[in-house]
This record gives C-alpha cells, sequence and structure tokens, in this order.
C-alpha cells in the first residue's frame, strides 16, 4: 500500500465510519474504483482504532463516569440502580451478539462477505430500513393532524432486552454495506428512542468491539507480518482527525435534521454499484488484498 493510498483510505475511513452508510463498504469501494488491491478486513480493523480514539476523546466525560460507576458497583450493590453503572452493564450486555459472530463468521467477513453485489444490497436494503425508521421518528416527534407527538424513549429507558437487540443490529455490520451506526441507529428508532439517544448508545457500544476487533487484527497482522505498518499507522492517525470532527458535526446534525439525505444517498450508491457489475465495468470481488 503507498502513502497516497493510505492517505485516501484514511480519509474515507474518518469521514464514513460514523454516517450510516458503511465506512467498510466504502473503503472497499474506494479501493474497487482506483483500482488498487482490497485493504482488507484487518487494514479496516486497525484504522478502526483511529476512529474509535475520537469517540474515547469526544465522550470522555460520560466514558469516565460510566467506568466508574460500573466499577464501583461491582462491591457496592446500592450503586447498580445508577444510571451510569447500568450502561456500563449493558454496553457489556449489547457487545456479546458481535463479539460471537465476529469470531465465528471471521474467514466469511475477510472472504464472501466482501462480494460488491452483496455489499450494493445491504446499501439499499439497509438504507430502506433506515428511512422506514426514520419516518416512524418523525411521525411521533411531529404528531399530526389528529394526533398529539408521541414521547419517545431516553437512554435512562435502556434495559437488557433493548440492550440485546442493540447489540443484534450492531452484529449485522460485519457485512460490509449495513454500516454499525446505521444498523443500531434504525433498531433504536425501531424501539422508540430519540435519535440523540440511539445515536450515543450506537457509538457507546460500538467501544469494545471495535477495539477488541482492532487490537485482534493487530496481533494477526503482527505475527504474520502482513501490514504495511507506515502506511496503515498513517491511515489511523487520519481516520482519527476526521472522525473527530465527523463525531461533532453528526450529534448536532441528527438534532435537528432527518435521516432521509444518507437514505438516498445508500440506495443511490447501491444502484450504481449493482450496474457497473452487471456491465463488467467492476468485479465484483475483490483484488488480493493489500499489504
Amino acid at each position: 500500500m503507498s502513502w497516497f493510498e493510505s492517505l485516501i483510505l484514511g480519509l474515507v475511513q474518518g469521514l464514513t465510519e460514523f454516517l450510516p452508510v458503511s465506512s467498510s463498504a466504502h473503503l472497499r469501494l474506494t479501493a474497487a474504483f482506483a483500482d488498487w488491491k482490497d485493504p482488507g478486513a484487518a487494514f479496516t480493523a486497525i484504522t478502526q482504532i483511529g476512529t474509535e480514539a475520537a469517540v474515547l476523546i469526544y465522550f470522555r466525560k460520560d466514558i469516565g463516569r460510566i467506568i466508574s460507576a460500573w466499577a464501583r458497583s461491582l462491591t457496592d450493590k446500592s450503586l447498580r440502580s445508577d444510571p451510569d453503572a447500568r450502561m456500563g452493564w449493558l454496553v457489556i450486555v449489547g457487545s456479546i451478539p458481535i463479539g460471537v459472530l465476529g469470531v465465528t463468521l471471521k474467514d466469511q467477513i475477510e472472504g464472501p462477505f466482501r462480494d460488491l453485489r452483496i455489499t450494493a444490497t445491504m446499501l439499499i436494503v439497509m438504507g430502506v430500513v433506515l428511512g422506514v425508521a426514520d419516518r416512524l421518528a418523525a411521525r411521533d416527534e411531529s404528531g399530526g393532524k389528529h394526533r398529539a407527538p408521541k414521547q419517545r424513549k431516553a437512554l435512562e429507558d435502556l434495559g437488557v432486552r433493548d440492550g440485546l437487540i442493540y447489540g443484534v443490529c450492531q452484529a449485522m455490520a460485519l457485512v460490509p454495506g449495513v454500516s454499525r451506526s446505521g444498523a443500531t441507529i434504525s433498531g433504536g428508532l425501531f424501539m422508540g428512542y430519540k435519535r440523540e439517544a440511539a445515536a450515543r448508545y450506537s457509538f457507546l457500544l460500538a467501544i469494545p468491539a471495535v477495539l477488541a476487533s482492532g487490537l485482534f487484527e493487530l496481533k494477526d497482522a503482527t505475527e504474520g507480518g502482513h501490514i504495511s505498518w507506515g502506511p496503515t499507522i498513517f491511515a489511523t492517525i487520519i481516520a482519527f482527525v476526521v472522525g473527530y470532527a465527523v463525531i461533532a458535526w453528526f450529534m448536532k446534525f441528527i438534532s435537528t435534521k432527518s435521516f432521509m439525505p444518507f437514505v438516498y444517498y445508500r440506495i443511490a450508491l447501491g444502484i450504481v454499484i449493482i450496474a457497473l457489475v452487471s456491465t463488467g465495468a467492476l468485479s465484483p470481488h475483490a483484488a488480493e488484498s493489500a499489504g
């Protein structure tokens, strides 16, 4: 992998990780359109450490409170009803599905799931799902001519059942094209949560999964020696800087705006990919992964 490729891929990772458009799909597509080798699942997982570092810094106060309350609740039972302590447990519970499926489906994630036909299909399908979820949320928030606005749930209303459902939604993002934030936010909206609450839990829930995946791939890459460390570290740093800016923008955006621009983009991109693959202009299969 060249330094220029790592710069572009780092920018793409940072720009798309927190938006409901699928960062893994965009890394795969960027390489395909530029006629570069597929950066591979390992590169994606390692650069995601950079974007998750941005989450850790942006939500550092929330994370500090959650970790502190959760740790104290291990020895003080009276603290287990504390919202921050509960959130710590719920992040652990919600991380179980992706942990189990990530290990079970590792070979598929690194191989068949990276087929561009699957990516395009997931972009379209999950775009429609996000659009429906967004419309339901907008209807509840605005009410109607004969119906009062409906109060949607906050993070304080989150329980074990909803935490697990969020976790299952997050696990769907193991398939490129689904989008971690898109799937979890859609799941949250369908369960009746506010946009900001769904996005905030989505970001918090991603921390253990993404860091574990990145460190796991880091270990494999170190032992296997098949990673270009300079460009990969450079891409990770770029992803961190850009990702932090995107989080700040996205949290403000969703407080007043609809997700529909992302829905239209996903569907249009999916259709373009299917057309290019169908005409033979784009190979559905990844070139040999870049080292």
